[in-house]
């Protein structure tokens, strides 16, 4: 029975393959930050008020001068094809049918211009080649496929340790075993809904939007994928990239102040404060922890998102209440997705909007504006 987000990731997980699943939900090293995603929003309590005539709440918000069915999108997964058949356009899709935004990762298997031609609202978020060059030839492929929203993220300066992949028997690109065979065949939902149909109607997948010419294959005894050096990038990349782009900016992977700051100075439009689910530097303080420093020194200048960790209606209240303009979610919706395809994403988009009408309810406001820290007081 699937009554909120969390459901969908055990039904997810019965589908999927060990592997695919590990890379899917586990963070890195000892799942420090991972773990502290979900600690930080137990540690707030709200103070709600009472007889105040709810009767006419909305969860509608607007971002960027678009008004949205709620104040939360779909955060970009790398890799999401390879949980769900064409998992990028089912999640690009579900949203646009939900009225939410979805971000559509750079390290996907389903070219970009297909998505963009889907659902044509979708946000595109990029990890930097390493030589100009390449940066200003993906940032030329992004516009032309007509891409309105640019998500630059900008925590993987170099590879984090996701030993939880190694265990597991997961790499990129997949290699040919016994045991990786074996995984398939203990998943034959998956082996032949997503990945046999993915191969017999498309081709074998390959990494489709790192770069403006196309990646390695996802399966190959042989080849290796391009994991280009990132570790000398820096702040004269983002200037080069707003000098080329005339879309929205968005700086995403800021969990400083300081950083905040220089993304507005650098022509930013706004940024999404994150750690990358736990997936990037072990240890990295959550989100929400650094949200309200965060807020207050951008905030009121542009918009000031967040991700990592949220996976209840109430959980975006907190988010909101301390600062947050939006929030993105990302692995229940894939899990959403791989249990129900596109239904499953405009399901969970339902859940979670339903369980914010009751939050604020309950809470006594009928707009999103009536939120702030006053409503909340630390448990600890």
């Amino acid at each position: 029975m699937i009554l909120c987000l969390e459901d969908f990731e055990g039904a997810a997980r019965r589908r999927l393959p060990r592997p695919i699943y590990a890379y899917f939900s586990g963070g890195v090293e000892t799942n420090a930050s991972l773990a502290d995603n979900r600690r930080a929003f137990s540690e707030w309590g709200f103070v709600p008020r009472t007889l105040v005539d709810v009767s006419k709440r909305s969860t509608s918000t607007t971002l960027f001068g678009e008004t949205y069915a709620a104040p939360f999108g779909i955060a970009p997964m790398g890799l999401s094809a390879l949980a769900t058949y064409r998992g990028d356009v089912v999640l690009a899709t579900g949203a646009a049918k939900a009225g939410i935004p979805m971000i559509m990762s750079g390290t996907s298997l389903v070219r970009l211009e297909d998505v963009a031609q889907a659902a044509p609202k979708s946000w595109f978020q990029a990890y930097l080649p390493g030589a100009p060059e390449r940066i200003l030839a993906l940032v030329d492929r992004i516009a032309t496929a007509g891409f309105g929203t640019l998500v630059l993220t900008v925590d993987v300066a170099v590879l984090s340790s996701r030993e939880n992949n190694v265990r597991a028997g997961f790499s990129t690109p997949l290699r040919p075993s016994l045991r990786l065979a074996w995984d398939g065949i203990c998943a034959p939902s998956w082996t032949f809904g997503c990945f046999l149909r993915a191969i017999v109607r498309d081709g074998m997948p390959h990494f489709e939007n790192s770069f403006a010419e196309r990646g390695a294959p996802i399966l190959s005894g042989s080849v290796l994928r391009d994991f280009v050096a990132r570790d000398h990038l820096n702040w004269s990349h983002v200037e080069l990239i707003r000098k080329r782009w005339k879309g929205r900016l968005v700086i995403k992977g800021i969990l400083s102040k300081e950083d905040a700051l220089l993304s507005r100075e650098h022509g930013a439009d706004g940024v999404i404060v994150s750690n990358h689910g736990g997936r990037q530097l072990d240890g990295a303080v959550s989100p929400l922890r650094v949200l309200p420093e965060i807020a207050a020194a951008v905030g009121g200048s542009m918009p000031v998102m967040m991700d990592s960790g949220i996976r209840r209606g109430t959980d975006v209240l907190k988010a909101l209440a301390l600062g947050a303009d939006f929030v993105f979610v990302g692995r229940p919706f894939l899990y959403a997705a791989v249990v129900e395809g596109e239904a499953g994403v405009v399901r969970a988009a339902d859940m979670l909007a339903t369980e914010m009408s009751a939050g604020m309810g309950l809470l006594g406001i009928t707009s999103l504006d009536e939120l702030g820290p006053h409503m909340l007081r630390p448990l600890k």
